[in-house]
């Protein structure tokens, strides 16, 4: 066969093996078919606080400094740059598999043949050969083998799906840096919420050491009123056994307070010491207006919705790779070195050896493997898409949701400084009722437990504001 009609038979292969592998199915990137509002409940506002930094957005230099800390030494966010370093070796692998590579290689070794093969005869039918036995007189059937040189091999990226696996590996890596800012305003979240709710632990501490005052001045009172005989025993009793288990509440809250300084010095990534605190609760401003901007904004700042995305492009970018895998594959190889049969001939002009091979590959039979590998890509890329519209939703519930709340605690802080003034009056007229015998000791008691607890649920309506504010901050996408 003459050497054009072996091209020609070449290039007819080639062909068959590229028609049955381009079968492949085309991918194209799903979109969500969630039609997002234009505002949260009726309130168009272009400006969203989201857009403030977080060392502004919290007016407290105590808490500034606790977070400023925390993104240096926290361990989780440490784990999570971690993370990223592992996405951006992902994109030097995806990169050096488009480049050919070449490796030195040194061998040595050797082969006996047969006595009684082809092999065997003409390795002895040959001028070169020092294999023999002088004993014997005989060929001894070893033959040595010595290389000194450099292999490369290449795959060529025909239809692009070493690119398509590196634009996968860049869209993870962004993936991992989106990671890596959820958890910063998970921690800096976390941070200022456990920091508010030591400030109401503060704030509950003091109002328990006020009353205790007070029930303290009480006890003494009803002890001079029954060694006047005004006064019995049993009232004696309840004053007292009021005092103490203020007492014991007391201590509870303290020991709470150091639970609560304890997990933040966790979050900061330290051994427990004591945590500097700023502006008591009950005294800070909460703000009039609040900024929420639209809902593209947040879908464009939050970065589990980012996340999300680039997740949902990597796994299509895979997919895609997972379609191109059917397509022929080109691979060339080729060596260069020196080869001989003798130690001492090695560097010899003549064992200068070299060679090239170059060759289209393509899946043909059993193609079961690779319909697998593109099933289990598009239920991926499915899944991926899924959890981007939960997220969506689940972001827009959580606004709406939390600038309601706002709405009703502000109305629920307002009735609840009006019942804690009407009660505070209450405890004053029982006293000095009781002191004229106009009220009973029963009547005093059950004023001073009603101010305590309308104190204290004033204080946590005040910490849910600013919980539920610092929501809405984060939920907006503001916090990194």
């Amino acid at each position: 066969m003459s050497s054009s009609k072996k091209i020609l038979l070449l290039i007819s292969v080639a062909a068959g093996l590229g028609f049955a592998g381009c079968q492949t199915s085309r991918t194209t990137l799903p979109t969500s078919d969630l039609a997002v509002p234009e505002t949260y409940a009726g309130a168009y506002d272009t400006v969203s606080m989201a857009n403030v930094r977080w060392d502004r957005f919290f007016a407290d230099e105590a808490l500034n400094s606790l977070i400023g800390s925390a993104l240096e030494n926290n361990i989780d966010l440490r784990i999570a740059m971690q993370r990223i370093e592992m996405s951006r070796a992902g994109i030097l692998a995806a990169r050096g598999a488009m480049l050919p590579t070449l490796g030195a290689d040194i061998s040595a070794g050797g082969r006996k043949f047969g006595d009684y093969t082809m092999d065997g005869v003409g390795n002895w039918d040959t001028n070169f050969s020092p294999n023999i036995d002088e004993k014997q007189s005989i060929p001894t059937g070893f033959l040595p083998d010595y290389y000194l040189g450099v292999r490369s091999s290449w795959e060529v990226d025909l239809w692009g799906k070493l690119r398509t696996l590196r634009q996968a590996a860049q869209d993870r890596f962004i993936a991992s840096e989106h990671g890596r800012n959820l958890i910063v305003t998970s921690l800096i979240s976390e941070i200022a919420g456990e920091y508010y709710h030591l400030l109401a632990l503060d704030s509950e501490l003091a109002i328990m050491r006020y009353n205790i005052d007070l029930q303290t001045k009480a006890t003494e009172t009803v002890l001079n009123l029954k060694q006047a005989g005004r006064a019995n025993e049993l009232a004696v009793n309840q004053f007292t056994a009021q005092l103490l288990n203020s007492k014991g509440a007391l201590a509870n809250i303290s020991q709470e307070i150091i639970a609560s300084e304890n997990r933040l010095n966790m979050l900061l990534g330290r051994f427990p010491q004591p945590i500097p605190r700023g502006e008591p609760l009950r005294l800070r401003d909460f703000p009039d207006s609040i900024s929420t901007g639209i809902p593209v904004q947040m879908l464009g700042r939050r970065p589990d919705i980012l996340q999300a995305q680039s997740e949902l492009l990597a796994s299509h970018a895979e997919l895609r790779a997972a379609d191109l895998a059917f397509l022929p594959s080109l691979n060339i190889s080729a060596d260069l070195g020196v080869q001989s049969f003798k130690s001492g001939l090695i560097f010899a002009p003549g064992s200068l050896a070299y060679g090239i091979l170059g060759g289209l590959s393509a899946p043909l039979l059993n193609r079961k493997a690779l319909k697998a590998n593109r099933l289990m890509r598009e239920a991926e890329m499915k899944e991926a898409l899924l959890r981007y519209n939960k997220l969506v939703l689940s972001g827009f519930s959580e606004i709406a949701t939390d600038l309601k709340r706002l709405e009703k605690l502000e109305e629920m802080y307002d009735l609840k400084q009006e019942e804690v003034s009407e009660l505070r009056q209450a405890v004053a007229v029982s006293n000095e009722l009781f002191i004229v015998g106009a009220a009973s000791y029963l009547e005093v008691v059950t004023a001073q437990n009603g101010v305590i607890s309308a104190e204290v649920d004033l204080i946590q309506i005040r910490k849910q504001q600013f919980l539920t504010l610092l929501q809405v901050y984060r939920s907006l996408g503001g916090g990194w």
